[in-house]
């Protein structure tokens, strides 16, 4: 079979797009969807050649059941083409409202459980303070009042892994004095 053939043996006329590979041209006809005056009709849809390599097996059962049908084997693969993207089609429409029914449910679980769960206290890891300015957009951790950068705060310092823990001033834990320091040391 040679380049300006069908696989059935048919010549093929060399392509009208100077872009496109040969025998990519139109199919032409009797209507090739312009009217006398050279308007386009509804049927303005440009039909194109498309060329694929199929193996032997899959030609000779598109033939038969194009025979079987009674129809030329383009008409056939067309016609499949058109119902698998068609399907395809509706399956993503349908696989994508699944996907936010489930993430809707995933997010109403999630705030239902925030509800009932009691909130963990962010200072229980905590074993120490090092007050800080801070540069960063932040919130207390215990009365979540905003903590600006240029803002004093405290950094909580832990052991465990997990968010960084700040504290405004007026959260801070209180000290004890310095006297009542001194009677806890063994002098």
């Amino acid at each position: 079979m040679t380049q300006n053939q069908r696989t059935d043996g048919t010549p093929t006329e060399p392509s009208a797009d100077p872009d496109g590979p040969p025998g990519d041209a139109p199919a032409r006809g009797a209507d090739d969807g312009a009217t006398a005056d050279g308007a386009s009709s509804d049927r303005n849809k440009k039909e194109r050649v498309l060329h694929t390599r199929v193996p032997a097996v899959l030609e000779a059962e598109l033939k038969r059941f194009a025979d079987s049908l009674r129809i030329p084997v383009s008409n056939l693969v067309r016609t499949m083409l058109e119902d698998a993207l068609a399907v395809a089609d509706r399956a993503s429409g349908r696989v994508e409202e699944e996907l936010r029914s489930v993430a809707a449910r995933v997010n109403d679980e999630r705030e239902r459980l925030r509800r009932v769960m009691p909130r963990a206290d962010p200072m229980e890891a905590v074993y120490g303070f090092q007050p800080l300015v801070m540069n960063v957009h932040s919130a207390c951790a215990k009365c979540r009042v905003a903590l600006a950068p240029g803002a004093d705060a405290n950094l909580g310092l832990s052991d465990r892994p997990g968010p960084r823990v700040f504290v405004c001033p007026s959260c801070l834990p209180g000290r004890k004095s310095p006297s009542a320091n001194k009677g806890d040391r063994n002098e």
